[in-house]
């Protein structure tokens, strides 16, 4: 078995990135989900209500976070990593409620203008401290703004299985992992405890609940029925559709693709 594929998604929601290799941290990869737009009343924004979402695309280059339409390349900002307020702002990610460094005004409203509501982007600080729920931390980690875990894994071989139960496949960012392994036996890692990447280890705590999020169209922002609707018909437990592993870092600094992967 072997890496095969790592993404991020340095602000919550928008489109991710393939890396060849990246930091690992106790709150998820570098720059992950370390950026978040929420809407007037603080809450976080995501492309379970805004599919329209996915057409942001983001990259990372060495003077910050440069982000554009996919179908208007033309349309474009460049986003210093270093936000341009000091201001702090209350947030809402589903029942946590953490301080947030609001970016720019400026940087707001061109988010504002392309999703069509009021909107502002916000950033995590070392210093701000969002707990992993108790009943999953091994070490009471820290979280980003990443929807309650660090890591995402999914197995090739889960997705491949998946595809043949469709009429039409589904692309692996359908599922936004962190983590892509190669190798592996259809959902074997669901009964992994944990998994050792190069000299990376990390603990899997809890399958991964699926939303409405699988079944957007991540090049063209539009939601559909699948693949939701087949993955509940054999992957349904206890009223929720289950497909990857959440995972702690437990050791490590960094990660890169064709890494061997073991677990235990």
């Amino acid at each position: 078995m072997y890496l095969q594929n790592i993404y991020t998604y340095p602000i919550k929601s928008l489109g991710g990135i393939r890396l060849d290799e990246a930091v690992v941290e106790e709150r998820g990869l570098q720059y992950d989900r370390r950026w978040m737009l929420v809407d007037e009343k603080g809450r976080f924004m995501s492309q379970r209500k805004h599919p329209e979402m996915a057409l942001l695309q983001v990259e990372i280059r060495n003077d910050g976070l440069f982000v554009f339409h996919k179908q208007k390349p033309d349309i474009e900002i460049l986003i210093p990593f270093e936000p341009g307020t000091d201001k702090l702002i209350p947030v809402e990610i589903w029942d946590d409620r953490v301080e947030a460094q609001l970016v720019d005004p400026e940087v707001s409203r061109w988010f504002t203008d392309q999703l069509g509501m009021d909107c502002n982007l916000v950033f995590m600080p070392s210093a701000i401290q969002r707990k992993v729920d108790p009943a999953y931390a091994v070490n009471e980690e820290t979280v980003s703004f990443a929807d309650g875990m660090p890591y995402l894994l999914i197995g090739q071989a889960s997705l491949d299985d998946l595809n043949t139960r469709l009429e039409s496949p589904v692309p692996m960012n359908r599922f936004r992992p962190n983590l892509v392994i190669a190798g592996a036996q259809p959902y074997e890692e669901d009964d992994w405890r944990e998994v050792v990447v190069g000299e990376s280890v990390f603990r899997l705590v809890k399958p991964c609940a699926r939303c409405v999020i699988t079944t957007t169209d991540q090049e063209k922002g539009v939601s559909g029925k699948e693949p939701l609707k087949t993955l509940a018909s054999y992957r349904t437990v206890d009223n929720k559709v289950l497909f990857g592993q959440n995972m702690v870092l437990i050791k490590g600094e960094k990660i890169r693709t064709g890494e061997s992967v073991s677990f235990r």
